[in-house]
């Protein structure tokens, strides 16, 4: 058998709709609440954020959303994505598992987010909007949006955290490339943004202050909307293309998965490959193991409470629940900034409340070390995110070695590290540092939690 093994999929075979986990959850999500008056939002609240169609989207219960078919005529520039069986991989580990990938970074921009990017640009613009801000970690998300903004005839604004941003100057070229504008945040041009330097003139930024003074500036403007990379009901729902390919591909396959791997920092890559597969365990099908593997210097699946808390640091944002470090926690600043959030998306918290889901969290170092591998298997260099899918994938595949169980393991690759080549260079100078939180901050942040009745 060849040691490179690829599953495509037609134009013709891409899903033509996104499902929609919230139709087969066993409980009810809990209500995103009104920071004054602790009742649930209703559509005008959230209006000045986002146009009516991805509103009607985010509290959806439908299990089909349709694609519109200018989103579908984007995707078939990259989508159907293509599926490997790692081969070499396996030979490397000297594994009995079969590890299959879902490789997202054949994308214009590099990785999955432009799968969430092009409909929400669409849909704006059929609103009559002629701006969008936005936030972003590593610049993945900014990327894309950008992207999706110039398609689609969008001014965009990134808000990028300042960490990243002097970290991965070329994200921030290809930005300006597709004509967005991108600053590095906390910024002088908000309210939030000034408030925060004025206490730390060299903050590093974290993906809430981002937040903060992209949705400051969006409230402003009645021309102006804000944009979401990850964490909503209705960005979670535009990925599951990927798991819903995967399905599919899998079939040509002859395999089913026994695992699911995903790298965490928000929830989308991770919702988009596994709730396809969860949607079919929910309706009768065979139960499978689905991980979420976060980094151990913000992992709000593993340590974080689930409680009710702002998205964002300056508090301009809705209540959700979800497990979170407190909308002040400011994590180290870790090469994999896309990971870099407080909080998770409330739907994949609800999963892990509900059992079904696990969740682990290791160092950067070790991320790497396991992305090094795969390169040198498979070929292509992850992104410091997806090493962690990597890694996670890679211990379930020992793990199968130890027990001598030849089980089926999926995970999503979900972007591309050819913008992220100076995380790699310190990686072999040996200047990765294993970053931790600082415990006390921690909790100072936890003990700032907006207090909820049950």
């Amino acid at each position: 058998m060849a040691d490179t093994i690829k599953y495509l999929l037609s134009e013709e075979q891409m899903p033509k709709d996104w499902y929609n986990l919230a139709a087969d959850l066993p409980v009810p999500l809990p209500a995103v609440l009104h920071p004054g008056t602790l009742q649930p939002v209703g559509p005008d609240d959230l209006a000045p954020l986002f146009p009516m169609s991805l509103i009607a989207q985010e509290v959806s219960t439908e299990r089909y959303i349709e694609i519109p078919e200018p989103v579908q005529e984007v995707f078939r520039q990259w989508r159907p994505s293509p599926l490997f069986r790692a081969r070499r991989l396996e030979k490397a580990l000297g594994t009995p598992a079969r590890i299959y990938y879902k490789y997202e970074g054949v994308s214009p921009a590099g990785s999955h987010k432009p799968n969430t990017a092009i409909p929400q640009a669409f849909y704006n613009r059929e609103a009559g909007i002629r701006k969008l801000t936005t936030e972003t970690g590593a610049g993945q998300w900014g990327t894309s949006l950008a992207f999706a903004g110039s398609l689609f005839g969008i001014e965009v604004q990134v808000f990028q955290v300042r960490v990243s941003y002097n970290q991965k100057p070329y994200r921030r070229a290809v930005m300006e490339t597709y004509g967005a504008q991108c600053v590095a945040s906390p910024s002088e041009l908000t309210q939030s943004g000034r408030a925060i330097l004025a206490q730390n003139p060299n903050h590093p930024g974290s993906l809430g202050i981002a937040i903060s003074e992209a949705v400051e500036l969006a409230a402003q403007r009645d021309d102006t909307k804000y944009a979401l990379g990850s964490v909503l009901n209705h960005v979670l729902l535009h990925q599951t293309i990927i798991g819903q390919e995967a399905i599919a591909q899998l079939a040509m396959a002859g395999d089913d998965p026994d695992v699911i791997v995903g790298c965490t920092g928000g929830g989308s890559n991770f919702a988009g490959i596994a709730f396809p597969f969860l949607g079919l365990q929910l309706r009768g099908g065979r139960k499978r193991r689905v991980v979420a593997v976060e980094p151990a210097a913000c992992p709000s699946l593993t340590r974080g409470k689930y409680a009710y808390d702002f998205g964002d640091t300056a508090h301009l944002t809705p209540l959700t629940k979800m497990h979170t470090l407190g909308s002040t926690f400011t994590p180290p600043g870790f090469h994999a900034g896309g990971l870099r959030y407080h909080g998770m998306a409330p739907m994949v918290s609800h999963l892990k409340e509900l059992g079904l889901i696990e969740a682990t969290a290791y160092h950067q170092t070790a991320c790497f070390e396991a992305g090094v591998t795969f390169a040198r298997a498979e070929g292509i260099v992850p992104a410091p995110e997806a090493n962690h899918a990597v890694k996670g994938a890679i211990e379930e595949a020992l793990r199968c070695k130890r027990e001598g169980k030849s089980e089926v393991i999926l995970f999503n690759l979900c972007g591309h590290g050819h913008f992220d080549m100076q995380a790699y260079t310190d990686y072999f100078a040996g200047k990765l540092q294993d970053l931790n939180y600082d415990e006390a901050e921690l909790a100072m942040a936890l003990s700032g939690l907006p207090s909820v009745p049950a």
